[in-house]
């Protein structure tokens, strides 16, 4: 697949795409409490896609997903299926949100605490935030991805931690998943050069044990293989003439 670069009125498009992302991150935040089950999270976000937002949530029968959106606790590192699990205080949880709009997608995701935090849980996932952040604040044009990779590697292997090397970030566009792939690991220097009007997602998967990890009989649900905690957060980016814009960003939570 070739790699695209956006148009000033496909970017306008996926700028809308991606506020109404980032909305329904914060739109379901008040909801993730203990004792509300994966479920009824993801009823709530489809209602709001479709119901408010007059979009289409994206995952949703993608590739055979049955969701809408996905929900990944504690030692699930992505692409967990909501359930009839029910959250406990202390759990933490990464909500992966994708919406449709005038054909265009806008990819994001970020961590909850339920309830009352715990040490570990608050630690790995500003370790994981930042490692997103440091990646971000490296786009510009003449940058290459091994760059980017390296630097968030880097970071995460700094705090003792470890990057998930079986999934990355992508392009993305009227595509949910084009090229380039967007490594969280790599050497500096090598790679794609990146070019004004590519858009991809940076969203770092890092656990607090080894990288291993597994996928569950579902063929969705991937998992650490020493049940160590995981954290993702994820935004969707846009290349300028002299840096980034995150078209995923929302005010609430500035980068």
């Amino acid at each position: 697949m070739a790699i695209t670069l956006k148009s000033a009125e496909e970017i306008d498009k996926m700028r809308v795409a991606g506020r109404l992302a980032a909305d329904v991150l914060r739109m379901i935040e008040p909801y993730v409490v203990p004792g509300v089950t994966t479920d009824e999270l993801d009823k709530i976000c489809h209602d709001y896609i479709v119901d408010v937002q007059q979009a289409i949530p994206a995952p949703l029968n993608y590739r055979g997903f049955p969701k809408s959106i996905c929900t990944s606790v504690n030692h699930q590192v992505c692409h967990g299926i909501p359930s009839s699990k029910v959250l406990k205080n202390g759990d933490v949880i990464n909500i992966d949100i994708t919406v449709i709009k005038e054909g265009y997608h806008g990819d994001t995701s970020r961590m909850f605490m339920v309830g009352k935090s715990t040490v570990q849980g608050e630690r790995l996932s500003q370790i994981a935030y930042d490692c997103m952040k440091i990646g971000i604040q490296m786009i510009k044009p003449g940058v290459t991805l091994g760059d980017i990779g390296h630097a968030i590697q880097t970071h995460a292997e700094s705090h003792n931690c470890s990057i998930v090397r079986e999934y990355c970030g992508h392009g993305i566009g009227k595509v949910f998943h084009e090229d380039p792939q967007v490594l969280h690991y790599g050497k500096p220097g090598t790679g794609l050069v990146l070019e004004a009007g590519m858009t991809f997602t940076i969203e770092p998967m890092v656990n607090m044990g080894k990288r291993h990890v597994k996928l569950l009989k579902d063929d969705w649900t991937v998992v650490t293989k020493d049940h160590s905690l995981s954290a993702q957060w994820e935004h969707t980016n846009l290349v300028t003439a002299d840096g980034y814009e995150i078209l995923t960003e929302h005010p609430d939570w500035p980068l």
